[in-house]
C-alpha cells in the first residue's frame, strides 16, 4: 500500500467503527427499562430520516464550496458533541417524558449520514482505479465495525451501559482530527454557476435521465425493503433457532464481507458492472429462502449459510453500486451522486422497508391476515428481492468501464 492508501484505509476503519461501536448495542441499552422499549424505534428510525434529509445538501456544500476532507471533519466534531450528550437526552426522557432522545440522536445522525457518501467520493477522488483500489480501502470499513463489536461486546462487555455511545463519540472526535490531515479534495465545481437545482442538492437527480442508472437507482431502493426485514428481524430468528449469540453470530456476516470484498477486483473486470449486481441481488434471495426454509425448523446450518452470504449480498450490491455511481457521475457532482445513493438506500429503501415489513410481520404472526398461511415470514423479502433480480437482469445493460471527466 502507497501513503494515500493507508491514510484513506484509517479513514474507513473510523468511520465505520463509530457506527458499529453503537448502533448494535443501543437496543440493548434501552431495553433495560421496559417502560422505554418504544424508544428503540426512535434508535433505528432515525437514520432514515436523516439519510433523506441530509446526504444531498452535504453532497453540494463538498462539491462547490468546501474541500471535502473540511466538511468531514466538521460533521465528525459536532457529531462527537452530539453522541456524547445523547446518553443524557435518553435520561432526561425516561424521567421527564419529553423528545430530548429523538432530537438529539436525529442532529446525531444529520450529521453522520452524509459522511458515507463523503468518504466514498474523497476516497474515489485519490486513486487510479476505483474497480481495484476502492475496495481494498473500504474493507477496512468492515475491519472497523467487527473491531468495535469486539471492543464493546467481547473485551469491555458494555453492552448494556452508556460506554458504546462515549466511545463512538471518543472515536468521532479522532476522526474528526484525523479528517483535517487527509489529503487535499478541494471542491471540483467552484465557481461555476449555481441554479436553484444544485442549490437544493438535486444536481445528481441528473443522472436518472440515463435509462441504465435510473434503473440501478430504483433497483437500489426498492431491494432495500426486503433488507430492511433482515436488520430488523434476523437477530430474533437466529436467536429462536437456538444460537446463543445473535450478535456473535451475525458477526461472521461482516468476516465474509471481508473476503469477498477483497475478490471484488478480481471479478469486476470479468463480470461486469450488470452481473456483479445481478450476484448480490441473486444472493438475497438465496439467504431469504435459506431463512425461509431453515427458521421455522431450527436447522441451524441453513440459517448460518444465509449469514455468510452477507459479504457477496453487500458487496457485490452496494460496493460495486458506489464504484458504478463513481464512473457514472461527472467530477462536478460526484459527491452529490454518493449522497443521492445513501438517500435511495439508507434513506428512502430503509424508511419504506420499515413502514412495509413491520406490519407485516406483525400480521403474520399474529394470524390476522392472508399471509398467515406463508409457511414463514422471509418467503416475503425473498419473493420481493427475487421480483426485483429478474426485473434488472431483462432491463439493466451498461457496459461503462471508464470514469468519466
Amino acid at each position: 500500500m502507497n501513503s494515500i492508501t493507508v491514510r484513506l484505509s484509517i479513514m474507513m476503519f473510523l468511520q465505520f467503527f463509530i457506527w458499529g461501536a453503537w448502533y448494535v448495542t443501543i437496543g440493548v441499552y434501552l431495553a433495560r427499562g421496559v417502560e422505554y422499549g418504544a424508544g428503540m424505534g426512535t434508535a433505528y428510525g432515525v437514520g432514515p430520516i436523516a439519510a433523506i434529509i441530509a446526504p444531498i445538501f452535504l453532497g453540494l456544500v463538498a462539491d462547490r464550496f468546501f474541500p471535502t476532507q473540511v466538511v468531514l471533519g466538521v460533521l465528525h466534531l459536532a457529531g462527537a458533541v452530539l453522541m456524547w450528550f445523547v446518553p443524557g437526552s435518553i435520561a432526561s426522557e425516561m424521567a421527564s417524558g419529553n423528545s430530548a432522545f429523538y432530537w438529539m440522536l436525529l442532529g446525531y445522525m444529520l450529521c453522520y449520514m452524509p459522511t458515507l457518501g463523503l468518504t466514498n467520493s474523497l476516497a474515489m477522488h485519490h486513486i487510479q482505479d476505483s474497480e481495484k483500489q476502492f475496495p481494498v480501502i473500504r474493507v477496512f470499513g468492515t475491519i472497523g465495525w467487527i473491531a468495535a463489536g469486539f471492543v464493546v461486546g467481547n473485551w469491555l462487555k458494555a453492552d448494556a451501559t452508556v460506554l458504546p455511545m462515549q466511545i463512538a463519540a471518543g472515536a468521532s472526535v479522532l476522526l474528526g482530527v484525523y479528517s483535517f490531515f487527509l489529503p487535499h479534495t478541494p471542491p471540483p465545481a467552484r465557481g461555476q454557476k449555481t441554479s436553484i437545482s444544485d442549490a437544493l442538492g438535486l444536481g445528481a437527480l441528473k443522472l436518472l435521465a440515463d435509462k441504465n442508472f435510473a434503473i440501478f437507482a430504483a433497483a437500489s431502493l426498492i431491494i432495500c425493503l426486503p433488507l430492511q426485514a433482515y436488520y430488523a428481524f434476523a437477530a430474533t430468528f437466529i436467536t429462536d433457532v437456538g444460537f446463543q449469540s445473535a450478535a456473535g453470530t451475525m458477526l461472521w456476516g461482516q468476516v465474509s464481507e471481508i473476503v469477498f470484498m477483497l475478490v471484488i477486483p478480481f471479478l469486476f473486470a470479468r463480470l461486469g458492472v450488470k452481473w456483479m449486481l445481478a450476484v448480490g441481488m441473486a444472493c438475497w434471495v438465496a439467504r431469504y429462502a435459506l431463512f425461509a426454509v431453515g427458521a421455522p425448523d431450527g436447522v441451524r446450518w441453513m440459517v448460518f449459510l444465509g449469514i455468510l452470504l452477507h459479504g457477496i449480498c453487500y458487496d457485490f450490491f452496494f460496493v460495486t453500486g458506489q464504484i458504478y455511481t463513481d464512473k457514472k457521475a461527472p467530477a462536478a457532482i460526484r459527491g452529490q451522486a454518493q449522497g443521492l445513493l445513501i438517500v435511495l438506500t439508507q434513506g428512502i429503501g430503509m424508511y419504506l422497508g420499515a413502514k412495509i415489513n413491520t406490519p407485516l410481520f406483525a400480521a403474520r404472526v399474529t394470524g390476522e391476515s392472508p399471509l398467515a398461511l406463508w409457511p414463514s415470514f422471509w418467503w416475503i423479502p425473498c419473493s420481493m428481492a427475487a421480483a426485483v433480480l429478474v426485473i434488472f437482469i431483462v432491463l439493466f445493460n451498461d457496459r461503462v468501464t471508464s470514469k468519466p471527466e
